[in-house]
């Protein structure tokens, strides 16, 4: 192991032994209870799910099945769970929490709630986004994809956006593409002009959120009466792979013949194979192609069309 991959191991450990001891997993009783932090595991997932299967929730726990077994019988000798055969397949048991078993939960659900909202009150809105979306970055890279499910939502711009979407366009294609920071400086004046220059009724930007944190952006700017163009669509590789460059496509196409456009153009580059997929998938043409040097890259620049349907009269 070299010494970086030690470093950066230690770190992680160092994080999960402060995350234990600040929630308090570590003591005896869970949250005050005589439950130890497996069982109260196993406790909410038999009250949060619609029809609990022991052998669902020792895989999606990771515990055996044995241990699982013998969790589950202590709860029924205290009274805590119900252990009935399915009506539809004899061989399986359905699980249920009795009234007891519900009045065991509902303590250290609430506890929990409150515990973490303590922690969450010390933290100014900022900061708990922060702090959400750090967790969320944990959750996607180590986890087994489920995390990347996560629903996003679009919004309009607001204040400290265009920051954001030069800052991030220009890091992004430095990593991806090597280009270098003249594409930065072109994101800049596009996002400038459209501060500059914005009008609701022609004018729109998109801003994808996941967990409290931009995931992507697109704008539709009007070029002239009859034609709308499409600038600076981006996601961010983890949250790649969700729709949002294809909601974006088409969130801007239905935008444009809602604001009377007859066709939205694009200015884009061979190289970016993802995006010319979606301009393709949602009716665009490729109309004209010019080689150039540009952001430290030789490239083929290349425009694309998008015709719209005349409005109904």
């Amino acid at each position: 192991m070299t010494e970086t991959t030690l470093d950066r191991t230690q770190a992680v450990r160092r994080f999960t032994r402060f995350y234990t001891r600040r929630l308090g997993v570590l003591e005896e009783g869970l949250l005050g209870s005589d439950l130890t932090l497996v069982e109260a595991r196993v406790l909410y997932e038999l009250a949060t799910r619609e029809a609990p299967m022991a052998g669902a929730i020792a895989a999606d726990l990771g515990l055996d099945a044995g241990y699982l077994s013998r969790i589950l019988r202590r709860f029924v000798e205290r009274g805590l769970l119900a252990r009935t055969r399915s009506e539809s397949d004899g061989r399986r048991r359905v699980l249920a929490l009795t009234p007891l078993g519900r009045e065991t939960f509902a303590p250290l659900d609430r506890r929990s709630r409150e515990q973490v909202g303590a922690l969450m009150s010390r933290l100014s809105d900022v900061d708990q986004h922060r702090l959400v979306s750090a967790m969320a970055t944990i959750e996607t890279l180590l986890g087994d994809g489920e995390a990347a499910g996560a629903a996003y939502g679009l919004r309009p711009h607001r204040p400290g956006d265009m920051g954001w979407i030069v800052h991030r366009h220009g890091a992004l294609y430095a990593q991806e593409y090597g280009w270098d920071d003249t594409f930065e400086a072109l994101v800049a004046e596009i996002a400038a002009g459209f501060v500059k220059s914005f009008d609701p009724k022609g004018d729109r930007c998109w801003i994808a959120e996941k967990d409290g944190e931009i995931v992507g952006s697109v704008l539709l700017v009007r070029q002239d009466a009859t034609t709308a163009k499409l600038r600076l669509l981006y996601v961010e590789p983890k949250a790649r792979g969700l729709g949002i460059g294809r909601r974006f496509v088409a969130e801007a196409v239905a935008f444009a013949r809602g604001a009377g456009y007859r066709r939205i153009t694009l200015w884009t580059n061979d190289i970016l194979h993802a995006a010319r997929r979606l301009y393709a998938e949602a009716g665009f043409r490729l109309v004209q192609e010019e080689p150039h040097h540009s952001f430290g890259q030789d490239l083929v620049g290349e425009v694309w069309e998008l015709l719209l349907d005349p409005p109904s009269p």
